[in-house]
């Protein structure tokens, strides 16, 4: 082999290493240097927390569309942590597409262990609801906390949540719906569900959900209903009574979807999000962060 010969193998060899390296880099998945960098970038940066603390009060984090493995959901995640050490929230809702495409072993660590592992080490509990790119037999997966069940309900001090499948919505379930309900005594109810009953965004409203499950909503005194879906931020006006608010953007993201609607209160579609709640009493508190810390939404929400 000549000198010339060895030359144009070196050249082909660090041209395949270039080309190989581009790739990588317009992947949009965490690496463990960009991870590195996303957590030294969140912990940088002090949060602002808008929730009141008071003593003894239910805290809780919210996320929806986030299982893609993309470096903007371990952004979302990272940023989550530096607010649990200041907020204290013990415990997530999931509203749905927990994990697109792929269900192995391996997707499961690279879409949620991994992403929410400072989380899940420091005792933070998370309970999925299913969206329509979620496989059912996630209803099985232990740190879901679903029990097998694909809609079920818990109990946190003054509220109590029902999670529901808003992909498989069958007469059983409404049967469920409607007795768990009016069993309830607490003070505050959430429905946590992955389609929402309002949106401005590319999905819409839907009517069909919203003519079997609002009249229940009304008739129980549920106060707040919480559904991902459409990759934005959106809070509803208050419709008959009840509070809705949809995230769907703690890792897809579709930008500038929002369409302006006299029922739209606040909208945020260009960035990721995740959402906290705080409720002492009679009071919720509520602040939604984009994955860069800025608080994007918050208020207080109060019942007689």
């Amino acid at each position: 082999m000549t000198m010339d010969d060895l030359e144009f193998r070196r050249v082909k060899n660090v041209i395949r290493i270039a080309i190989a390296a581009l790739a990588i880099l317009a992947l949009d998945v965490p690496r463990p240097l960009e991870q590195a960098v996303g957590q030294v970038r969140a912990a940088s940066i002090e949060p602002e927390v808008h929730l009141p603390l008071k003593d003894k009060s239910v805290r809780f984090a919210f996320i929806g569309d986030n299982g893609n493995a993309s470096k903007r959901q371990y952004d979302v995640a990272n940023r989550m942590e530096t607010f649990r050490d200041k907020v204290k929230f013990d415990f997530v809702l999931m509203l749905g597409d927990n994990l697109y495409g792929g269900k192995t072993p391996a997707d499961y660590r690279s879409k949620f262990e991994k992403p929410y592992k400072a989380l899940l080490d420091n005792g933070v509990k998370f309970y999925a609801s299913l969206g329509n790119h979620d496989d059912p037999n996630e209803r099985y997966y232990k740190p879901f906390n679903m029990d097998g069940q694909r809609y079920y309900t818990f109990r946190k001090g003054d509220a109590q949540f029902f999670a529901l499948d808003s992909t498989y919505m069958d007469a059983g379930q409404i049967d469920w719906l409607d007795r768990e309900l009016s069993k309830s005594k607490a003070t505050w109810k959430f429905a946590y569900f992955h389609h929402p009953l309002y949106s401005n965004a590319m999905h819409g409203s839907d009517l069909d959900l919203r003519a079997r499950l609002e009249p229940l909503f009304q008739k129980y005194g549920v106060e707040v209903v919480l559904s991902g879906h459409e990759h934005v931020y959106e809070r509803i006006a208050p419709q008959k009574g009840i509070n809705y608010f949809v995230l769907g953007s703690s890792g897809e993201l579709r930008y500038h979807d929002l369409r302006k609607s006299p029922f739209m209160v606040k909208g945020f579609d260009t960035d990721c999000t995740f959402g906290l709640m705080e409720i002492d009493g009679k009071e919720l508190s509520y602040q939604i962060v984009s994955r860069a810390g800025e608080t994007v939404d918050s208020g207080t929400i109060s019942i007689p």
